[in-house]
């Protein structure tokens, strides 16, 4: 009965041939978490090595949210497919010329960031693609298994990747890693373009809503950038907490993640359980359930109470942009869902450095664990004014006959 909501989506001729791609492409990004600072490592004189790898890390991830932008005009009305394929084109050829300099002996720190900002631009439109081709070809009540599928597989890599990338890199060296990232992005561009048929064209496009999109979108900006800023700090405080208030090695700061992750893993899977409920409760329960997973970090549980704990944390976190995403998925018609996806990719990506450059100055106030004591109660404040606003417009609703949905004039559906 578990395996049940994801036959459909397994099965489907397209996920089908996609998904290994997906797979094989989120691995090497789980490599490439480590490769892409310890290369910046090696190419930085000695005395700016900081700036650099600060710079490195930027550079891989935050270019996106200015793509996500700048580029809409162009690419909004695109098939799922082809954005995916195009991001995919892109991270491919600038990490291989990444790889291609550094092998020439011609690779400067400024280049290598430029090359990784460059390879970044089209994240934000890779992603919405990838949840725009589910829209595309499966229908609705098979989306957040769906969902829960490319969340599994991104959690999972994050566990393996980077233990794999520190053997490759101790024998082979970080450039080798960041080409072969590049090779699994070519193999995925060329995954997107066998998978879809020929004949594939662009979703009808409806009236043009104003730029600022509907009720149900800004609420799921705003409600996932403040979850996302109030996660951020917790990657500040944490090696510190471990460090100082434990006053235990990296190795437990290693467990802690890892144990995070295998409960990310297994709430991805477990997402397709949560299309039995209202999704809009169902994501701010996520909210808060985080939150409370969180407290016994910040009341300086023993790491036997803490970790399941933070196992917990991962097993909530997972589900939560599965969850946006049906949102999303739901309540857009098709040829505006890329740009609507790339616009939350846009925002949201830097809502977790903002959190994270935040939690410097919150350790310094209040110690490590106050912070995560801070984090983990905001975040539950947070979820339940959200579902209080719920029970509200529930309230309203079912006093108008409307109960959970609101069918728009355009003829899609707000959950």
């Amino acid at each position: 009965m578990l395996l049940a909501p994801y036959r459909p989506v397994l099965g489907h001729p397209v996920l089908r041939r996609v998904l290994p791609g997906i797979a094989v492409s989120a691995l090497g990004d789980g490599m490439s978490i480590v490769a892409v600072g310890w290369l910046a490592l090696q190419l930085a004189p000695e005395d700016q090595r900081g700036a650099w790898v600060a710079a490195a890390v930027a550079a891989y991830s935050l270019p996106s949210a200015l793509g996500g932008i700048a580029l809409g005009r162009f690419l909004r009305h695109r098939p799922g497919a082809q954005l995916a394929g195009w991001n995919a084109i892109l991270r491919a050829a600038g990490l291989g010329a990444v790889a291609i300099a550094y092998a020439a002996g011609a690779l400067p720190p400024w280049l290598y960031v430029a090359l990784l900002g460059v390879s970044s631009l089209l994240a934000a439109w890779g992603s919405a693609g990838r949840y725009t081709l589910i829209a595309e070809v499966l229908p609705k009540e098979h989306h957040l298994a769906a969902n829960g599928v490319l969340g599994a597989i991104a959690e999972f890599a994050t566990i393996v990747g980077p233990p794999v990338a520190g053997l490759l890199i101790g024998w082979t060296g970080a450039a080798v890693v960041l080409a072969l990232d590049a090779a699994s992005f070519a193999l995925l561009a060329v995954t997107y373009r066998w998978a879809m048929p020929a004949e594939a064209k662009r979703p009808e496009r409806t009236p043009d809503r104003p730029a600022t999109g509907s009720r149900t979108q800004r609420a799921l900006l705003a409600l996932s950038f403040a979850f996302f800023l109030l996660f951020g700090p917790f990657y500040t405080a944490m090696p510190i907490h471990v460090a100082e208030d434990l006053h235990a090695p990296a190795t437990l700061l290693g467990v802690y993640y890892t144990a995070f992750g295998v409960g990310a893993v297994v709430g991805g899977l477990a997402a397709a359980q949560l299309g039995r409920l209202p999704l809009w409760p169902a994501m701010t329960g996520i909210v808060v359930a985080f939150g409370a997973a969180m407290l016994p970090l910040g009341l300086g549980a023993p790491p036997a109470l803490a970790l399941p704990a933070f196992a917990v944390a991962g097993l909530c976190w997972s589900p939560y942009l599965s969850t946006v995403m049906a949102l999303f998925q739901a309540t857009t018609p098709a040829d505006r869902l890329p740009r609507v996806l790339a616009a939350f990719g846009s925002v949201t990506v830097i809502a977790v450095p903002l959190g994270t450059a935040a939690g410097g100055p919150l350790v310094a106030a209040v110690g490590a664990a106050g912070t995560l004591l801070l984090s983990a109660i905001a975040m539950i404040v947070l979820g339940l004014i959200a579902a209080s606003v719920i029970i509200f417009r529930f309230a309203r609703n079912a006093a108008t006959g409307h109960a959970w949905e609101e069918t728009h004039p355009d003829g899609y559906t707000e959950r």
